[in-house]
């Protein structure tokens, strides 16, 4: 990967967010950008229920022309009954009007119950090809968002995109067919009075469209301030801890509720604006219906038309606008559920992971021959983390990682990992370069130990047989000995059958450690990557947590970022980290003997200096 290609890619994970930088203020939401594009998107993950569909549409059909026959056959009995005196004929119209009605509704039954069919089904192969394009994204991508504003994509707007496909395709087929066969009526029955009822259209399009111009940019701004005030929700609870720690209670109510006023403001508006709509077709809806029975009362007084046909335009007026306003409301919720799926195709587009070259190949084994040449690497072009770094570690050996913050230690980490790629010189194993070996299979030889151990919501067995999901029982609690968790899993209400907590709250800091260890050592990999496993830890935790340490650690390369630097006395070789540069390197007495950086480093930590 190129800098270039880096810059644009990744951000620098060392880095921190700046104090100043508020996420929750208030900012210009983008509109819209692509609605036929967006809704075409959809109707790609619909095409697969293509016989459905058309029978939803078919559905539409027949509804749409009985609900226009109806009020047709109304009028005829009118006419006959008021003309004629026919009381014999209107018991029949009416048991002929109640059929119409019983066969009207049973076919909205029908094209309502396929279409939340086809909507779900939709809406599931979304959220699949979502949560599985994202396991495919890059680390940087990760560490530029907010857990909770993907989460948002995931379900708030994926849900609005269900409630929009259950109801509007419904609703623009029937109001389109209904419109079209009214206005057909009506001019047959009387064009005066038809010329009268569309009078209302062009007054109603110049109001709709100024209404869903700023519609759009609320709604697009209501979901981005949905995302975020989710977001900052879990990052809040997440890190509760320290803000009851550092008493930031207060802050934290304020920051939320400038989110929260934001989501409001947004929210208000685009409901105020969609809030227009049905006023004003109320209000059209009254003018229309004003002039239909004004001017076809004079039209029937002068022998023009009939009473029927009065009452079948009024009831086709209402007939008429009624979709129209179907279609005005149904508009807002399409805007809303394009600008979520927007969102969602937003991170559906983003680049996967680069893939592995064409040439690479899997590897089932190594023996943990790793070598760096000459390795520079950065986040940002111009500005190198890693600066022609060299080192050599032999099958078997431990490799300490030493320096203050921001040196390079976790870079080298996420290099030899593959979650970034050098920008210049190589990183071999067994003398064989990376970026020739697939990604997956060389990671399966990898196993990591992080100073924060990552649990989920499962059973303690699942959680350790997370490191090989087709090891036993057996050798899953095998690997709980050797890594000395056994004890406290046996004493648990359910033993290995436990559920933990999200996150392994339920159990202490120290027991989450010795089970991510009993994780690794049941993955069996060969190289081992600690990142300051016994931080934070009691001594007698500590002493276990070691003693697990170095049954992993036995004949595997192992590389241990490490901050007290009493832990790494017998490693085999320690490299001295300051500005990306490697400044020292040996064993501690050698580094010692140097009296150089390290040697003061060691010499901070026994005086208890922060370093």
């Amino acid at each position: 990967m190129s800098r270039q290609q880096n810059k644009e890619a990744n951000t620098n994970p060392n880095s921190q967010q700046l104090p100043g930088r508020h996420r929750g203020a208030p900012v210009k939401a983008p509109k819209v950008k692509n609605i036929t594009g967006t809704l075409y998107r959809i109707w790609g993950y619909m095409s697969n229920q293509k016989g459905l569909f058309i029978l939803v549409l078919l559905m539409v059909l027949i509804s749409s022309s009985l609900s226009l026959l109806g009020p047709y056959l109304l009028g005829v009995t009118v006419d006959k009954l008021i003309a004629n005196y026919e009381t014999s004929s209107l018991i029949t119209m009416l048991s002929i009007l109640l059929v119409i009605y019983l066969f009207q509704s049973l076919s909205v039954w029908f094209q309502n119950y396929w279409m939340i069919t086809i909507a779900q089904n939709t809406v599931y192969r979304m959220r699949n090809h979502l949560f599985s394009h994202l396991q495919q994204l890059s680390m940087a991508f990760f560490q530029k968002r907010q857990s909770g504003d993907l989460m948002s994509r995931l379900t708030n707007d994926m849900e609005n995109l269900s409630r929009t496909l259950n109801s509007s395709v419904i609703q623009f087929s029937t109001s389109a067919l209904t419109i079209t066969g009214t206005i057909i009526i009506m001019l047959w029955l009387s064009p005066l009075l038809t010329f009268l009822t569309l009078l209302i259209v062009p007054v109603m399009f110049g109001g709709l469209k100024w209404i869903t111009k700023r519609t759009g940019y609320y709604f697009k701004e209501q979901q981005r301030n949905l995302g975020d005030i989710n977001g900052y929700m879990e990052e809040s609870l997440t890190g509760h801890n320290i803000i009851k720690m550092f008493s930031r209670e207060k802050k934290v109510i304020e920051e939320f509720r400038v989110r929260n006023a934001a989501l409001k403001d947004s929210g208000y508006w685009a409901q105020t604006y969609s809030g227009f709509i049905p006023k004003l077709m109320n209000m059209l809806n009254n003018v229309s219906f004003a002039l239909i029975v004004g001017v076809g009362g004079i039209l029937a007084l002068n022998g023009m038309i009939s009473i029927g046909v009065i009452v079948i335009f009024t009831t086709y007026s209402r007939q008429f606008t009624r979709p129209l306003n179907d279609l005005a409301n149904q508009f807002n919720i399409i805007l809303s559920a394009v600008a979520g799926a927007e969102r969602v195709f937003n991170i559906i587009d983003k680049e996967e992971e680069k893939s592995d070259e064409a040439d690479a190949t899997d590897i089932s084994s190594i023996q943990g021959d790793i070598k760096f040449e000459a390795v520079s690497f950065g986040y940002e072009e111009g500005q190198d983390i890693l600066k022609n770094v060299s080192f050599h570690a032999g099958p078997g050996e431990t490799v300490a990682l030493v320096g203050p913050t921001g040196a390079g230690k976790t870079t080298i980490i996420s290099l030899l990992t593959r979650f970034y790629d050098a920008d210049e010189g190589e990183i071999l194993v067994d003398g064989q370069n990376i970026q020739n070996i697939t990604r997956e299979s060389l990671r399966k030889q990898m196993g990591v130990v992080l100073q924060d151990s990552i649990l989920f919501e499962t059973t303690v067995r699942e959680n350790i047989r997370y490191g090989r999901l087709n090891a036993s029982d057996e050798e899953v609690e095998q690997a709980a000995k050797r890594a000395n968790a056994h004890s406290f899993i046996s004493k648990l209400p359910k033993g290995y059958d436990t559920v933990l907590d999200s996150d392994g709250k339920s159990i202490s800091h120290g027991q989450r450690q010795l089970l991510s260890i009993a994780r690794a050592m049941l993955a069996n990999p060969s190289v081992l990557i600690l990142d300051e496993a016994t931080s934070s830890i009691d001594t007698i935790t500590e002493m276990k947590i070691n003693d697990a340490l170095d049954t992993l650690m036995e004949g595997r390369t192992s590389f241990v970022i490490a901050h007290r630097l009493n832990t790494i006395k017998n490693a085999d070789q320690i490299l001295v980290l300051k500005n990306g540069e490697i400044i020292e390197k040996g064993n501690h007495q050698q580094l010692l003997d140097q009296k150089g950086f390290y040697h003061d480093l060691v010499k901070a930590q026994e005086n208890k200096d922060v370093i």
